[in-house]
């Protein structure tokens, strides 16, 4: 299935790191703005690009990256999401 995002690449990592990534370089635009795991101790960004950001790819707790298709089914877990949010 083709979706309009299957460019993009997405990263997950710890809260504690929000403030070493560059918010030039990917397609949140601050630290208030990134989504968050239900228990608030990670994030993910995004980015377009074949290569992955500097202040990204600098992260030392980070997962993947990941596709979109691979995101979606991520935060479709309970680590993401409240039973009963949709």
């Amino acid at each position: 299935m083709s979706h309009t995002f299957d460019h993009r690449n997405f990263m997950i990592f710890n809260v504690s790191e929000l403030g070493t990534i560059d918010f030039n370089e990917v397609l949140e635009t601050s630290q208030d703005t990134v989504r968050k795991s239900v228990d608030e101790t990670k994030t993910f960004v995004k980015w377009e690009e074949d290569t992955t950001p500097t202040s990204v790819d600098s992260l030392t707790t980070k997962e993947g990256p990941y596709t979109y298709d691979e995101m979606l089914t991520i935060l479709a877990t309970p680590e993401w999401t409240l039973e009963g949010d949709v």
